[in-house]
């Protein structure tokens, strides 16, 4: 069974694209959204302790990625991750930290948590990962660990209420669940309407060919195709995983190979557009 969680949302300066705090009762866990912009003039002690912190990023080509770390002060981290940005040491740039900071917590804990988070992120297949080592031997007692699953699924809680589902897994079809499927220059798809957008199925195979017309307009879905082959979702023309897209017509794009309108090119297998659905 499944219960209601109560979530405790603060507006530190009064508007949301400011600094928020999270927090759900009974837990001493805290999360921390803050933009990029006001990382420099923080000035919080529940900032400068240890904890894991998410750097959201967006790509040129509209896609999302993330960067997964832990400090034992995350605000000195930050500030050091904007001095490596500023000395070209850092090739990405993000724009908003979510932390996660909780009581007790120490460097042994927060990089199990570190470990953790990017296995389930990667997992996930919705943000491309950019963290590259983690350690993954951490030694833990039995009861440290049920208690930073704990922690964990308290985190998946907040970081999705908060607009970001790094750590959300793809939807699973039910029994319920209508499936359509779009097809076209040797390209074969099955799909759902999922709360996310639409969700392309694993085996589902894309065209063999890109029209020249969605290559030539900036952030198309040319790109998010490559970023789905550079990814491992597709692979030698072929989803090796379910993928949720934003929308009907980015999935057909992709799978057709040109622009689409995915309210008439996903249908039933009876040839019911989903626009009539």
């Amino acid at each position: 069974m499944t219960y209601g969680k109560a979530i405790e949302l603060f507006l530190v300066n009064g508007t949301a694209d400011s600094l928020v705090t999270a927090e759900l009762s009974n837990w001493n866990g805290k999360a921390i959204k803050i933009p990029r912009i006001e990382v420099e003039k923080c000035n919080r002690d529940d900032t400068r302790g240890a904890g894991i912190y998410f750097l959201i990023c967006q790509e040129d080509d509209g896609t999302d990625s993330v960067y997964i770390g832990e400090a034992e002060s995350v605000q000195e981290r930050l500030l050091q991750h904007l001095r490596d940005y500023q000395a070209g040491k850092e090739k990405y740039y993000w724009n908003t930290a979510v932390i996660f900071v909780g009581r007790d917590l120490n460097k042994a804990l927060i990089r199990y948590l570190e470990n953790r988070f990017v296995e389930i992120a990667k997992e996930c297949g919705r943000y491309t990962i950019l963290t590259k080592n983690t350690y993954k031997n951490t030694v833990m007692k039995e009861s440290q660990i049920a208690s930073m699953e704990e922690f964990i699924d308290n985190v998946k809680i907040l970081i999705n209420t908060l607009g970001y589902k790094v750590l959300v897994p793809v939807p699973r079809a039910t029994d319920d669940t209508v499936y359509l499927y779009c097809k076209g220059s040797g390209a074969s798809a099955k799909g759902f309407i999922s709360p996310g957008g639409f969700t392309v199925l694993k085996d589902s195979l894309i065209s063999d060919h890109i029209a020249p017309s969605l290559q030539t307009k900036g952030k198309t879905y040319f790109n998010l195709r490559n970023t789905l082959e550079r990814d491992g979702v597709i692979v030698e023309r072929k989803f090796v995983k379910d993928y949720e897209f934003n929308a009907p017509s980015a999935a057909s794009a992709v799978v057709l190979g040109h622009t689409s309108n995915g309210n008439i090119d996903w249908k039933t297998a009876d040839g019911i557009r989903l626009k009539n659905l």
